[in-house]
């Protein structure tokens, strides 16, 4: 393995940063560390190998990158979902990097690559909210430098532990990639069972756009919420006729606004309407009988050719549903 690393450790970093920039399940930060300690115990001076493992590890993010982000000011709003549904944690993977996105913008590209999930969303969000591609590349290019620096650094600082865990690994032979790499099927497979269970017993309670329609057509108007992330709501700037902004993680707000026996549906935008779902779930402890996801979200509710309105349009006719819940 050490021969491995030391003749195609260069390409090796590139390849594997390229692909976790891509949005692949694939880490890199073992690859970086890997490649610092073979550097340490080998190059001597190490200083200009590691420069230019550094120059090339950037260079493949912001490679990546780039392409999402250009994705991102083409596509919005679909581009955001097509890569949460890579997530293990699609559930939160959308809205959690909203809000991190809408209060720091996006210097949060400089410390984004150190938290799970939220660089794989960002990057393609700072290109919805049409952000500028020098200042992008500036922050995203800091962001990858800090964070091969940190890999780099720790392959360098625990080179002799690097080396003797290869030798180790070495001596157990395939057995022990084999035992690595069923526990990383057993964790995967374990996240999907329990995503699939929560869907098979979700499906069935959704309503469907014109279902919705038909209900508020008739007079039987149910409460609408509208429970996207404010930095989604940027990039999309319409609401379903009456929708009332909420969020999901302030449920005593929520209880206390609309009585139980009021009929709710909500709507999010998230895969698979997870957010909505799990919201939908704890209303349902709390006492209300009726409420439901809309399937597919606004986007669905607009395929179907039914209105929307302009947020500002909306404000209002939140405040008197408001009143009206009272």
């Amino acid at each position: 393995m050490q021969d491995l690393i030391e003749r195609y450790g260069v390409a090796l970093v590139f390849v594997n940063v390229l692909a976790l920039s891509l949005g692949l399940p694939v880490p890199a930060m073992p690859t970086l560390i890997l490649v610092g300690a073979g550097i340490a115990l080998h190059a001597d001076p190490a200083w200009p190998a590691l420069l230019g493992v550094l120059a090339v590890s950037v260079s493949a993010s912001l490679l990546g990158d780039t392409a999402w982000f250009y994705a991102g000011r083409r596509y919005g709003g679909r581009t955001l979902q097509s890569l949460c549904r890579l997530s293990l944690s699609r559930d939160s993977c959308m809205k959690q990097t909203e809000r991190v996105y809408g209060r720091f913008g996006i210097r949060v590209l400089a410390v984004a690559k150190f938290v799970p999930g939220l660089s794989m969303v960002a990057v393609p969000l700072s290109g919805a909210m049409q952000a500028g591609l020098p200042r992008f590349l500036r922050y995203d290019g800091l962001g990858a430098a800090l964070w091969a620096t940190v890999g780099l650094a720790l392959g360098v600082i625990f080179a002799r532990q690097v080396e003797g865990l290869l030798l180790a690994l070495s001596q157990l032979g395939i057995g022990a990639v084999l035992v690595v790499l069923a526990g990383l099927a057993l964790y995967v497979g374990y996240r999907g069972w329990r995503r699939r269970a929560l869907f098979r017993m979700l499906e069935s309670a959704r309503i469907d756009p014109p279902a919705l329609d038909a209900l508020i057509r008739a007079g039987e108007s149910p409460v609408v919420l509208d429970i996207r992330a404010p930095g989604f709501r940027d990039i999309d700037p319409f609401v379903i006729p009456g929708a009332v902004f909420a969020d999901e993680r302030r449920l005593e707000e929520i209880t206390a606004r609309f009585p139980r026996e009021r009929r709710i549906v909500i709507y999010c935008a998230c895969p698979d309407e997870v957010s909505a779902a799990w919201l939908a779930g704890q209303l349902r402890l709390r006492g209300y009988a009726d409420v439901l996801p809309l399937r597919g979200g606004i986007d669905a509710w607009r395929a179907a050719g039914l209105p929307v309105e302009p947020i500002a349009g909306a404000v209002a006719a939140a405040s008197e549903l408001s009143v009206a819940g009272h």
